[in-house]
């Protein structure tokens, strides 16, 4: 039972959660406002994604044993904050089916998995430190506004992550929150508890919304989303099959669409939270830091909108440091990976700066271009070597 209730692994699971709703929770109420969504309606977006989540997370971790975490499709969501202006909500809905329905096809055809088997794992490396790079940076950015909280969450994590490592960042969350609340930073005025309910809305099937919005979304979802979560996989040498990943979490979307579940992914960013050394020293046993995080997403989805002003209750600058803090040794081991084969050093080096670059084309996120042009080059540099 100590093991299963470890505190690394309730401290892992719950920074991946703090982390996915701290960077993004805003977007969804966006785009919830965009459909027309009313005040129960948006609570109910966010049941259905902090049900469909913990489902998903909680299920396929114990089922493959891997340290599976899912999340929403952050870039549709973002999509959706202009794709829906003027769009019934029930045609909006319809389009959630139709994007999910498409993810559940890629999964039960094996496509993604046939397409993932021929990604290098340099270039997935290179790919899975490109997308935290900003997010080590954003631990030093932070400390220009909050200095002396930075500095002693650091130095606590310095001082701790030899001698305790599976400790160290539920320590220096700690740290933080206790100078957080010295210092008059922790705003709880605001908060309170109520829980969510479920509104279904039916869906209706627009030629123009399915085109329109259900296609895109479904683009930026397995391009932006699923493959990033699956190179984070990879690259920390989890062989977790794609196929049934993907599958299930297109099943989810198709039965919490007409609740709000607009779609559900693999996770990338938050994942590499639960799959270092300070989650678990052991890789067999991580996957219990994204039944935590299931069980977080549980608990988000139940209390719905509230949660998000427990989020906003902390400093911003706490929240970019403790996910700065969990990623180094990620991005470490990442950079490590990439660049130690001289032979796809270019490719990797590519694929890590387009990453890191953040460049959007075609409303696909650079974690996709950067993987892309990899893959070009080094195809190239095989077929010189012949």
């Amino acid at each position: 039972m100590r093991a299963v209730f470890g505190l690394s692994h309730m401290s892992a699971g719950f920074v991946a959660v703090l982390v996915g709703y701290s960077s993004s929770a805003a977007i969804i109420f966006q785009a919830a406002a965009a459909a027309g969504a009313t005040q129960a309606e948006i609570g109910s977006w966010l049941w259905a994604l902090g049900v469909g989540m913990g489902a998903t997370c909680i299920g396929l971790s114990l089922r493959y044993r891997s340290p599976v975490l899912t999340a929403w499709s952050t870039p549709g969501a973002a999509l959706l904050v202009t794709g829906l202006a003027g769009i019934p909500m029930s045609e909006a809905i319809g389009a959630f089916m139709f994007c999910s329905a498409l993810i559940l096809l890629c999964g039960v055809t094996g496509w993604f998995e046939t397409i993932m088997r021929h990604v290098p794992g340099a270039l997935a490396a290179g790919m899975l430190g490109g997308v935290l790079l900003r997010f080590g940076l954003d631990l030093f950015v932070s400390a220009t506004t909050e200095p002396l909280l930075v500095v002693a969450m650091l130095a606590s994590y310095l001082l701790v992550r030899h001698r305790w490592p599976r400790y160290v960042i539920p320590l220096a969350l700690l740290v933080g929150l206790g100078l957080s609340g010295a210092q008059g930073l922790l705003h709880f005025g605001d908060f309170q508890w109520q829980l969510a309910r479920p509104v279904p809305v039916l869906p209706s099937f627009s030629i123009a919304t399915l085109v329109g919005v259900g296609i895109p979304l479904f683009v930026v979802t397995m391009a932006s989303q699923n493959v990033p979560g699956i190179a984070v996989l990879r690259a920390h040498g989890y062989q977790t099959p794609a196929s049934p990943l993907i599958g299930w979490t297109g099943l989810t979307g198709i039965l919490l669409a007409p609740f709000g579940g607009f779609a559900f992914n693999l996770a990338a960013i938050s994942a590499a939270v639960c799959m270092g050394r300070e989650a678990d020293p052991d890789p067999l046993k991580r996957y219990r830091a994204t039944v935590w995080g299931g069980i977080f997403y549980l608990l988000m989805g139940v209390f719905g909108a509230t949660v998000v002003g427990l989020f906003a209750a902390l400093p911003t600058e706490l929240v970019m440091a403790i996910a700065g803090l969990a990623l180094l040794g990620t991005i470490g081991n990442s950079l490590g990976v990439a660049l130690k084969d001289e032979g796809d050093r270019d490719a990797a080096l590519l694929t890590f700066m387009i990453t890191a670059s953040g460049v959007t084309l075609m409303g696909v996120g650079s974690a996709f271009w950067g993987l892309v042009v990899g893959l070009l080059v080094h195809v190239l540099n095989r077929r010189r070597a012949v």
